[in-house]
Protein backbone atom coordinates (compact mmCIF):
# COMPACT_ATOMS: atom_id res chain seq x y z
CA UNK A 1 0.00 0.00 0.00
CA UNK A 2 1.21 3.49 -0.81
CA UNK A 3 0.32 6.84 0.78
CA UNK A 4 1.12 10.23 -0.69
CA UNK A 5 1.67 13.01 1.87
CA UNK A 6 1.83 16.64 0.76
CA UNK A 7 0.45 19.03 3.37
CA UNK A 8 0.87 22.71 4.14
CA UNK A 9 -0.72 22.35 7.59
CA UNK A 10 1.63 19.87 9.21
CA UNK A 11 -0.40 19.46 12.40
CA UNK A 12 -0.20 15.79 13.38
CA UNK A 13 1.50 14.70 10.16
CA UNK A 14 4.43 13.01 11.90
CA UNK A 15 2.20 10.83 14.08
CA UNK A 16 -0.03 10.06 11.10
CA UNK A 17 2.95 9.09 8.96
CA UNK A 18 4.34 6.84 11.69
CA UNK A 19 0.95 5.17 12.09
CA UNK A 20 0.73 4.53 8.36
CA UNK A 21 4.29 3.17 8.26
CA UNK A 22 3.51 0.79 11.10
CA UNK A 23 0.55 -0.50 9.08
CA UNK A 24 2.83 -1.29 6.16
CA UNK A 25 2.28 1.77 3.97
CA UNK A 26 5.07 2.98 1.75
CA UNK A 27 5.23 6.74 2.22
CA UNK A 28 5.81 9.24 -0.57
CA UNK A 29 6.17 12.92 0.33
CA UNK A 30 6.83 16.19 -1.43
CA UNK A 31 8.53 19.46 -0.57
CA UNK A 32 8.11 20.67 2.99
CA UNK A 33 6.33 17.49 4.05
CA UNK A 34 9.35 15.46 2.99
CA UNK A 35 11.62 17.74 5.00
CA UNK A 36 9.38 17.36 8.08
CA UNK A 37 9.43 13.55 7.81
CA UNK A 38 13.18 13.55 7.27
CA UNK A 39 13.67 15.68 10.37
CA UNK A 40 11.47 13.28 12.34
CA UNK A 41 13.44 10.27 11.10
CA UNK A 42 10.49 8.74 9.23
CA UNK A 43 11.47 6.68 6.20
CA UNK A 44 9.86 7.76 2.95
CA UNK A 45 10.46 8.38 -0.74
CA UNK A 46 10.44 11.82 -2.27
CA UNK A 47 8.08 12.56 -5.14
CA UNK A 48 10.98 13.27 -7.48
CA UNK A 49 12.32 9.77 -6.81
CA UNK A 50 8.98 8.24 -7.82
CA UNK A 51 8.47 10.40 -10.93
CA UNK A 52 12.10 10.44 -12.05
CA UNK A 53 11.65 14.17 -12.66
CA UNK A 54 13.08 16.88 -10.43
CA UNK A 55 10.91 19.79 -9.33
CA UNK A 56 10.94 22.62 -11.86
CA UNK A 57 9.73 26.17 -12.34
CA UNK A 58 10.52 27.05 -8.75
CA UNK A 59 8.31 24.27 -7.41
CA UNK A 60 5.32 25.01 -9.64
CA UNK A 61 5.68 21.54 -11.18
CA UNK A 62 6.48 18.57 -8.98
CA UNK A 63 3.45 16.27 -8.52
CA UNK A 64 1.89 16.86 -11.97
CA UNK A 65 3.14 13.59 -13.40
CA UNK A 66 1.57 10.29 -14.64
CA UNK A 67 3.43 8.33 -11.97
CA UNK A 68 1.51 10.29 -9.36
CA UNK A 69 -1.85 10.90 -10.98
CA UNK A 70 -2.00 7.52 -12.67
CA UNK A 71 -1.51 5.94 -9.26
CA UNK A 72 -4.26 8.08 -7.75
CA UNK A 73 -6.86 7.89 -10.54
CA UNK A 74 -6.65 4.22 -11.49
CA UNK A 75 -9.99 2.43 -11.10
CA UNK A 76 -8.90 -0.89 -9.60
CA UNK A 77 -12.11 -2.56 -10.83
CA UNK A 78 -11.17 -1.99 -14.48
CA UNK A 79 -8.63 -4.44 -15.97
CA UNK A 80 -7.58 -1.86 -18.56
CA UNK A 81 -6.56 0.58 -15.83
CA UNK A 82 -4.52 -2.06 -14.06
CA UNK A 83 -2.84 -3.01 -17.34
CA UNK A 84 -1.90 0.64 -17.92
CA UNK A 85 -0.33 0.85 -14.48
CA UNK A 86 1.65 -2.35 -15.03
CA UNK A 87 2.81 -1.27 -18.47
CA UNK A 88 4.17 1.98 -17.11
CA UNK A 89 5.47 0.61 -13.83
CA UNK A 90 3.14 2.79 -11.75
CA UNK A 91 2.29 1.79 -8.20
CA UNK A 92 -1.33 2.51 -7.11
CA UNK A 93 -1.74 5.15 -4.42
CA UNK A 94 -4.26 4.14 -1.75
CA UNK A 95 -4.26 7.24 0.44
CA UNK A 96 -3.61 10.93 -0.19
CA UNK A 97 -3.12 13.42 2.65
CA UNK A 98 -3.03 16.93 1.25
CA UNK A 99 -4.14 20.39 2.32
CA UNK A 100 -3.51 23.63 0.52
CA UNK A 101 -1.48 26.78 0.90
CA UNK A 102 -3.39 29.35 3.02
CA UNK A 103 -4.08 31.63 0.08
CA UNK A 104 -5.74 34.31 2.18
CA UNK A 105 -2.69 34.69 4.45
CA UNK A 106 -0.91 36.67 1.71
CA UNK A 107 -2.97 36.57 -1.49
CA UNK A 108 -0.91 36.62 -4.65
CA UNK A 109 -0.49 34.74 -7.90
CA UNK A 110 2.42 32.80 -6.42
CA UNK A 111 0.24 31.44 -3.62
CA UNK A 112 -2.30 29.95 -6.03
CA UNK A 113 -1.75 26.21 -5.59
CA UNK A 114 -2.13 24.06 -8.69
CA UNK A 115 -0.65 20.68 -7.85
CA UNK A 116 -2.35 20.40 -4.47
CA UNK A 117 -5.93 20.92 -5.68
CA UNK A 118 -5.25 18.57 -8.59
CA UNK A 119 -4.16 15.78 -6.24
CA UNK A 120 -7.05 16.39 -3.88
CA UNK A 121 -9.64 16.37 -6.66
CA UNK A 122 -8.14 13.30 -8.30
CA UNK A 123 -8.21 11.35 -5.03
CA UNK A 124 -11.72 12.53 -4.20
CA UNK A 125 -12.98 11.52 -7.64
CA UNK A 126 -11.56 8.05 -7.11
CA UNK A 127 -12.85 7.75 -3.53
CA UNK A 128 -14.06 4.22 -4.23
CA UNK A 129 -10.41 3.17 -4.12
CA UNK A 130 -8.52 6.08 -2.49
CA UNK A 131 -8.92 7.73 0.89
CA UNK A 132 -8.22 11.48 0.71
CA UNK A 133 -7.58 13.43 3.92
CA UNK A 134 -7.54 17.24 3.91
CA UNK A 135 -8.22 17.83 7.61
CA UNK A 136 -5.70 16.72 10.27
CA UNK A 137 -8.68 16.09 12.57
CA UNK A 138 -9.46 13.02 10.42
CA UNK A 139 -6.04 11.36 10.84
CA UNK A 140 -7.13 9.47 13.94
CA UNK A 141 -10.32 8.13 12.35
CA UNK A 142 -8.41 6.90 9.30
CA UNK A 143 -5.78 5.14 11.40
CA UNK A 144 -8.43 3.56 13.62
CA UNK A 145 -10.28 2.08 10.65
CA UNK A 146 -7.07 0.85 9.05
CA UNK A 147 -6.03 -0.85 12.27
CA UNK A 148 -9.43 -2.35 12.84
CA UNK A 149 -10.26 -3.64 9.38
CA UNK A 150 -7.22 -3.11 7.20
CA UNK A 151 -9.00 -0.50 5.07
CA UNK A 152 -10.82 2.79 5.31
CA UNK A 153 -14.55 2.09 5.18
CA UNK A 154 -16.73 3.08 2.23
CA UNK A 155 -18.79 5.56 4.25
CA UNK A 156 -15.68 7.26 5.58
CA UNK A 157 -14.08 7.46 2.14
CA UNK A 158 -17.23 9.09 0.79
CA UNK A 159 -17.30 11.57 3.68
CA UNK A 160 -13.63 12.38 3.19
CA UNK A 161 -14.16 12.90 -0.54
CA UNK A 162 -16.96 15.35 0.12
CA UNK A 163 -14.72 17.24 2.56
CA UNK A 164 -11.99 17.28 -0.08
CA UNK A 165 -14.20 18.84 -2.74
CA UNK A 166 -15.45 21.36 -0.17
CA UNK A 167 -11.80 22.17 0.63
CA UNK A 168 -10.90 22.90 -2.98
CA UNK A 169 -14.18 24.77 -3.56
CA UNK A 170 -13.44 27.08 -0.61
CA UNK A 171 -9.91 27.58 -1.90
CA UNK A 172 -11.12 28.55 -5.36
CA UNK A 173 -13.77 30.83 -3.82
CA UNK A 174 -11.03 32.65 -1.91
CA UNK A 175 -9.07 33.20 -5.12
CA UNK A 176 -12.12 34.53 -6.95
CA UNK A 177 -12.85 36.86 -4.02
CA UNK A 178 -9.28 38.16 -4.25
CA UNK A 179 -9.74 38.90 -7.95
CA UNK A 180 -12.92 40.82 -7.06
CA UNK A 181 -11.41 42.62 -4.06
CA UNK A 182 -9.51 45.90 -3.78
CA UNK A 183 -6.14 44.14 -3.37
CA UNK A 184 -6.54 41.82 -6.35
CA UNK A 185 -5.70 42.42 -10.01
CA UNK A 186 -7.23 45.57 -11.53
CA UNK A 187 -11.00 45.15 -11.91
CA UNK A 188 -12.98 45.48 -15.09
CA UNK A 189 -13.68 49.18 -15.63
CA UNK A 190 -17.09 50.25 -14.38
CA UNK A 191 -17.85 46.92 -12.72
CA UNK A 192 -19.40 47.33 -9.24
CA UNK A 193 -20.91 43.88 -8.65
CA UNK A 194 -18.93 40.82 -9.75
CA UNK A 195 -20.08 38.69 -12.70
CA UNK A 196 -20.30 35.66 -10.42
CA UNK A 197 -20.35 34.98 -6.68
CA UNK A 198 -18.83 31.89 -5.15
CA UNK A 199 -19.89 31.08 -1.61
CA UNK A 200 -18.15 28.41 0.41
CA UNK A 201 -19.89 27.89 3.75
CA UNK A 202 -19.35 25.37 6.51
CA UNK A 203 -21.68 24.57 9.36
CA UNK A 204 -20.39 26.33 12.44
CA UNK A 205 -23.04 25.54 15.04
CA UNK A 206 -26.44 23.89 15.25
CA UNK A 207 -29.26 26.09 16.52
CA UNK A 208 -32.22 25.14 18.69
CA UNK A 209 -34.44 25.59 15.64
CA UNK A 210 -35.10 27.99 12.78
CA UNK A 211 -37.64 30.81 12.81
CA UNK A 212 -40.17 28.31 14.18
CA UNK A 213 -39.72 25.12 16.21
CA UNK A 214 -40.66 22.88 13.28
CA UNK A 215 -37.78 24.28 11.18
CA UNK A 216 -34.24 22.98 11.55
CA UNK A 217 -31.63 25.72 11.79
CA UNK A 218 -27.87 26.15 11.95
CA UNK A 219 -25.31 28.93 11.68
CA UNK A 220 -22.90 28.60 8.79
CA UNK A 221 -19.67 30.54 8.43
CA UNK A 222 -17.41 31.26 5.51
CA UNK A 223 -15.27 28.16 5.04
CA UNK A 224 -11.75 28.07 6.43
CA UNK A 225 -9.29 29.46 3.94
CA UNK A 226 -11.64 32.03 2.43
CA UNK A 227 -10.23 34.74 4.66
CA UNK A 228 -13.65 35.91 5.82
CA UNK A 229 -14.51 35.90 9.52
CA UNK A 230 -17.17 37.66 11.54
CA UNK A 231 -17.71 38.55 15.16
CA UNK A 232 -19.75 35.40 15.75
CA UNK A 233 -16.59 33.31 15.49
CA UNK A 234 -15.12 35.13 18.49
CA UNK A 235 -18.38 35.44 20.44
CA UNK A 236 -18.48 33.63 23.80
CA UNK A 237 -21.71 32.53 25.47
CA UNK A 238 -21.55 32.95 29.25
CA UNK A 239 -24.84 31.38 30.19
CA UNK A 240 -28.33 30.37 29.18
CA UNK A 241 -29.66 27.70 26.86
CA UNK A 242 -28.73 27.24 23.21
CA UNK A 243 -29.25 30.04 20.76
CA UNK A 244 -31.99 29.93 18.16
CA UNK A 245 -32.06 31.26 14.61
CA UNK A 246 -33.91 34.42 15.61
CA UNK A 247 -31.64 34.99 18.61
CA UNK A 248 -28.69 35.31 16.23
CA UNK A 249 -30.61 37.28 13.61
CA UNK A 250 -31.86 39.85 16.12
CA UNK A 251 -28.58 39.99 18.05
CA UNK A 252 -26.75 40.81 14.82
CA UNK A 253 -29.20 43.66 14.12
CA UNK A 254 -28.84 45.06 17.63
CA UNK A 255 -25.05 44.75 17.64
CA UNK A 256 -24.59 46.51 14.32
CA UNK A 257 -26.92 49.39 15.15
CA UNK A 258 -25.33 49.85 18.57
CA UNK A 259 -21.91 50.35 17.01
CA UNK A 260 -23.32 52.65 14.33
CA UNK A 261 -24.72 54.83 17.11
CA UNK A 262 -21.43 54.67 18.98
CA UNK A 263 -19.76 56.30 15.96
CA UNK A 264 -21.64 59.48 16.92
CA UNK A 265 -19.92 59.53 20.33
CA UNK A 266 -16.97 57.10 20.52
CA UNK A 267 -16.27 58.11 24.12
CA UNK A 268 -19.80 57.26 25.26
CA UNK A 269 -21.91 54.12 25.29
CA UNK A 270 -24.79 53.01 23.10
CA UNK A 271 -27.54 50.53 23.91
CA UNK A 272 -30.06 49.04 21.51
CA UNK A 273 -32.96 46.70 22.24
CA UNK A 274 -34.27 44.77 19.24
CA UNK A 275 -37.47 42.78 18.87
CA UNK A 276 -38.24 40.91 15.64
CA UNK A 277 -35.30 42.54 13.83
CA UNK A 278 -36.45 46.11 14.62
CA UNK A 279 -35.24 48.39 17.41
CA UNK A 280 -37.83 49.07 20.09
CA UNK A 281 -35.40 51.20 22.07
CA UNK A 282 -32.04 52.86 21.39
CA UNK A 283 -30.01 55.39 23.30
CA UNK A 284 -26.64 57.09 23.40
CA UNK A 285 -25.24 58.17 26.78
CA UNK A 286 -21.99 58.87 28.54
CA UNK A 287 -21.94 55.47 30.27
CA UNK A 288 -23.50 52.04 29.87
CA UNK A 289 -26.05 51.85 32.70
CA UNK A 290 -27.62 55.13 31.64
CA UNK A 291 -27.65 54.08 27.99
CA UNK A 292 -29.37 50.78 28.82
CA UNK A 293 -31.89 52.41 31.16
CA UNK A 294 -32.83 54.98 28.50
CA UNK A 295 -33.16 52.34 25.76
CA UNK A 296 -35.34 50.15 28.00
CA UNK A 297 -37.54 53.05 29.04
CA UNK A 298 -38.52 53.71 25.44
CA UNK A 299 -40.77 50.64 25.16
CA UNK A 300 -40.63 48.29 28.19
CA UNK A 301 -43.49 46.15 26.87
CA UNK A 302 -41.70 45.33 23.61
CA UNK A 303 -38.38 44.87 25.42
CA UNK A 304 -39.74 41.70 27.05
CA UNK A 305 -38.05 38.78 25.27
CA UNK A 306 -35.93 41.17 23.23
CA UNK A 307 -32.22 41.39 22.46
CA UNK A 308 -30.12 43.86 24.45
CA UNK A 309 -26.88 45.20 22.98
CA UNK A 310 -24.52 47.45 24.95
CA UNK A 311 -21.23 48.75 23.57
CA UNK A 312 -19.50 48.83 26.98
CA UNK A 313 -18.40 45.88 29.14
CA UNK A 314 -21.06 44.51 31.47
CA UNK A 315 -20.08 45.12 35.08
CA UNK A 316 -22.08 44.28 38.18
CA UNK A 317 -24.03 47.54 38.07
CA UNK A 318 -25.17 46.97 34.49
CA UNK A 319 -26.01 43.32 35.22
CA UNK A 320 -28.16 44.43 38.16
CA UNK A 321 -29.98 46.89 35.91
CA UNK A 322 -30.66 44.16 33.34
CA UNK A 323 -32.00 41.62 35.83
CA UNK A 324 -34.21 44.27 37.44
CA UNK A 325 -36.23 44.49 34.22
CA UNK A 326 -38.40 41.94 32.41
CA UNK A 327 -36.47 39.06 30.92
CA UNK A 328 -34.40 39.66 27.79
CA UNK A 329 -33.56 36.69 25.57
CA UNK A 330 -29.99 37.78 24.80
CA UNK A 331 -27.52 40.30 26.21
CA UNK A 332 -24.53 41.06 23.99
CA UNK A 333 -21.60 43.26 25.00
CA UNK A 334 -17.83 43.54 24.36
CA UNK A 335 -17.05 41.78 27.66
CA UNK A 336 -18.85 40.46 30.72
CA UNK A 337 -17.29 40.70 34.16
CA UNK A 338 -17.20 37.33 36.02
CA UNK A 339 -19.29 38.73 38.90
CA UNK A 340 -21.79 40.10 36.39
CA UNK A 341 -21.92 36.75 34.57
CA UNK A 342 -22.55 34.95 37.86
CA UNK A 343 -25.39 37.31 38.73
CA UNK A 344 -26.99 36.95 35.30
CA UNK A 345 -26.77 33.16 35.50
CA UNK A 346 -28.29 33.09 38.97
CA UNK A 347 -31.13 35.55 38.34
CA UNK A 348 -31.91 34.91 34.68
CA UNK A 349 -31.18 31.27 33.88
CA UNK A 350 -32.54 31.49 30.33
CA UNK A 351 -30.72 34.70 29.42
CA UNK A 352 -27.99 34.09 26.85
CA UNK A 353 -25.15 36.39 27.82
CA UNK A 354 -22.67 36.92 24.99
CA UNK A 355 -19.38 38.77 24.75
CA UNK A 356 -18.23 39.63 21.25
CA UNK A 357 -15.88 41.92 19.32
CA UNK A 358 -17.34 44.74 17.22
CA UNK A 359 -19.08 43.70 14.00
CA UNK A 360 -17.02 43.73 10.83
CA UNK A 361 -17.89 45.90 7.86
CA UNK A 362 -20.70 44.29 5.85
CA UNK A 363 -19.93 42.99 2.37
CA UNK A 364 -22.42 42.10 -0.34
CA UNK A 365 -26.02 41.66 0.71
CA UNK A 366 -27.74 38.53 -0.61
CA UNK A 367 -31.40 37.60 -0.41
CA UNK A 368 -32.76 34.39 -1.85
CA UNK A 369 -35.40 34.40 -4.58
CA UNK A 370 -36.70 31.54 -6.67
CA UNK A 371 -33.78 30.08 -8.58
CA UNK A 372 -31.18 32.54 -7.36
CA UNK A 373 -30.41 35.59 -5.27
CA UNK A 374 -30.91 39.32 -5.26
CA UNK A 375 -27.52 40.92 -4.64
CA UNK A 376 -26.70 44.47 -3.65
CA UNK A 377 -24.04 46.53 -1.98
CA UNK A 378 -24.61 46.92 1.76
CA UNK A 379 -26.56 49.98 2.88
CA UNK A 380 -24.01 52.42 4.25
CA UNK A 381 -24.23 56.01 5.43
CA UNK A 382 -22.52 57.65 2.48
CA UNK A 383 -23.58 61.27 3.05
CA UNK A 384 -22.01 62.74 6.23
CA UNK A 385 -23.85 65.30 8.32
CA UNK A 386 -21.78 67.99 6.68
CA UNK A 387 -23.56 67.09 3.45
CA UNK A 388 -27.07 67.47 4.87
CA UNK A 389 -29.07 70.59 3.95
CA UNK A 390 -31.35 72.64 6.18
CA UNK A 391 -34.16 73.81 3.87
CA UNK A 392 -36.35 75.72 6.35
CA UNK A 393 -36.15 79.02 8.16
CA UNK A 394 -35.88 77.20 11.50
CA UNK A 395 -32.43 75.81 12.28
CA UNK A 396 -31.61 72.86 14.57
CA UNK A 397 -29.64 73.68 17.70
CA UNK A 398 -26.74 71.54 18.95
CA UNK A 399 -28.86 69.11 20.96
CA UNK A 400 -31.34 68.75 18.11
CA UNK A 401 -28.58 67.93 15.66
CA UNK A 402 -27.55 65.02 17.88
CA UNK A 403 -31.17 63.84 18.04
CA UNK A 404 -31.44 64.08 14.26
CA UNK A 405 -28.33 61.94 13.80
CA UNK A 406 -29.55 59.29 16.23
CA UNK A 407 -33.02 59.24 14.65
CA UNK A 408 -31.53 58.92 11.17
CA UNK A 409 -29.36 55.95 12.06
CA UNK A 410 -32.13 54.13 13.88
CA UNK A 411 -34.56 54.74 11.00
CA UNK A 412 -32.07 53.34 8.50
CA UNK A 413 -31.95 50.05 10.36
CA UNK A 414 -35.72 49.72 10.84
CA UNK A 415 -38.19 48.07 8.48
CA UNK A 416 -39.83 50.46 6.01
CA UNK A 417 -41.92 52.48 6.05
CA UNK A 418 -40.54 53.90 9.26
CA UNK A 419 -40.70 57.03 11.39
CA UNK A 420 -38.42 57.38 14.44
CA UNK A 421 -38.91 59.97 17.19
CA UNK A 422 -35.90 60.90 19.34
CA UNK A 423 -35.32 63.18 22.31
CA UNK A 424 -32.11 63.50 24.29
CA UNK A 425 -30.45 60.86 22.07
CA UNK A 426 -33.13 58.29 22.97
CA UNK A 427 -35.44 56.70 20.41
CA UNK A 428 -38.79 56.90 22.23
CA UNK A 429 -41.05 56.19 19.27
CA UNK A 430 -40.46 53.70 16.44
CA UNK A 431 -43.17 53.17 13.86
CA UNK A 432 -42.03 50.54 11.38
CA UNK A 433 -43.07 48.12 8.67
CA UNK A 434 -46.08 50.15 7.57
CA UNK A 435 -47.55 50.45 4.10
CA UNK A 436 -47.85 54.23 4.45
CA UNK A 437 -45.92 56.90 6.26
CA UNK A 438 -48.96 58.36 8.05
CA UNK A 439 -49.55 55.09 9.91
CA UNK A 440 -45.84 54.81 10.72
CA UNK A 441 -45.92 58.31 12.19
CA UNK A 442 -49.03 57.51 14.21
CA UNK A 443 -47.42 54.39 15.71
CA UNK A 444 -44.22 56.27 16.54
CA UNK A 445 -46.17 59.08 18.20
CA UNK A 446 -48.28 56.64 20.22
CA UNK A 447 -45.17 54.87 21.51
CA UNK A 448 -43.35 58.11 22.29
CA UNK A 449 -46.43 59.38 24.16
CA UNK A 450 -45.16 62.96 24.25
CA UNK A 451 -41.63 62.11 25.35
CA UNK A 452 -40.14 63.21 22.01
CA UNK A 453 -41.64 66.72 22.21
CA UNK A 454 -38.97 69.25 21.29
CA UNK A 455 -36.81 66.47 19.86
CA UNK A 456 -36.29 65.16 16.33
CA UNK A 457 -37.90 62.79 13.87
CA UNK A 458 -36.48 60.78 10.98
CA UNK A 459 -38.23 59.35 7.95
CA UNK A 460 -36.38 56.65 6.03
CA UNK A 461 -37.74 57.99 2.72
CA UNK A 462 -39.32 61.21 1.50
CA UNK A 463 -42.83 62.35 2.36
CA UNK A 464 -44.94 61.85 -0.77
CA UNK A 465 -47.62 64.14 0.69
CA UNK A 466 -47.65 66.64 3.53
CA UNK A 467 -50.07 64.47 5.54
CA UNK A 468 -47.21 62.23 6.58
CA UNK A 469 -45.18 65.22 7.70
CA UNK A 470 -48.16 66.66 9.57
CA UNK A 471 -48.56 63.36 11.44
CA UNK A 472 -44.91 63.61 12.49
CA UNK A 473 -45.21 67.26 13.43
CA UNK A 474 -48.19 66.47 15.63
CA UNK A 475 -45.78 64.56 17.89
CA UNK A 476 -44.28 67.93 18.85
CA UNK A 477 -40.80 67.52 17.39
CA UNK A 478 -38.60 70.52 16.66
CA UNK A 479 -36.86 69.07 13.61
CA UNK A 480 -37.30 66.39 10.94
CA UNK A 481 -34.65 64.67 8.84
CA UNK A 482 -35.58 62.93 5.60
CA UNK A 483 -33.94 62.20 2.21
CA UNK A 484 -36.02 64.58 0.11
CA UNK A 485 -36.59 63.98 -3.58
CA UNK A 486 -40.38 64.05 -3.77
CA UNK A 487 -42.14 66.10 -6.43
CA UNK A 488 -43.95 67.65 -3.45
CA UNK A 489 -40.85 68.58 -1.47
CA UNK A 490 -41.75 72.26 -1.74
CA UNK A 491 -45.16 71.60 -0.18
CA UNK A 492 -43.60 69.64 2.67
CA UNK A 493 -40.95 72.29 3.30
CA UNK A 494 -43.65 74.95 3.29
CA UNK A 495 -45.59 72.92 5.84
CA UNK A 496 -42.49 72.76 8.04
CA UNK A 497 -42.03 76.53 7.80
CA UNK A 498 -45.72 76.97 8.58
CA UNK A 499 -45.30 75.01 11.80
CA UNK A 500 -41.88 76.42 12.74
CA UNK A 501 -40.13 73.07 12.41
CA UNK A 502 -36.60 72.66 11.04
CA UNK A 503 -36.29 70.29 8.12
CA UNK A 504 -33.06 68.64 7.03
CA UNK A 505 -32.57 66.78 3.74
CA UNK A 506 -29.87 64.13 3.48
CA UNK A 507 -30.24 63.22 -0.19
CA UNK A 508 -29.91 59.55 0.80
CA UNK A 509 -32.75 57.08 1.22
CA UNK A 510 -32.58 54.06 3.55
CA UNK A 511 -35.38 51.67 2.68
CA UNK A 512 -35.16 48.37 4.56
CA UNK A 513 -37.25 45.35 3.62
Amino acid sequence: MRALLSVYDKTGIEAFARGLAELGFELVASGGTSMALLKAGIAHREVAEVTGAAEMLGGRVKTLHPSIHGGILADRSLPGHLEDLEARGITPIDLVACNLYPFTSAPSVELIDVGGPTMVRAAAKNFAHVAVVVDPADYGTVLDELRLGGAVGNATRRRLARAAFAHTAAYDAAIVAWFDGPDGPPPVAGEVLPPSIHLALERAAPLRYGENPHQAGARYRMAAGTGATGFWEAAVQHGGRELSYLNLFDAEAAWRLAYELLELDPDGAASVIVKHANPCGAALRGEAVAAYAAAFSADPVSAFGGIVAVTAPVDLALAEAVVANPVADVLIAPAIDPDAAALLAAKRKNLRALSAPPPSAPTLSLRQVDGGFLVQEPDRFLVPRSGWRVVTRAQPDTATWRDLEVAWRVAARTSSNTIVLVKDATAYGVGCGQQNRVDAAGLAAAKADGRAAGGAAASDAFFPFRDGFDAVADAGVAAVVQPGGSVRDDEVVAAADERGIAMVLTGERHFRH
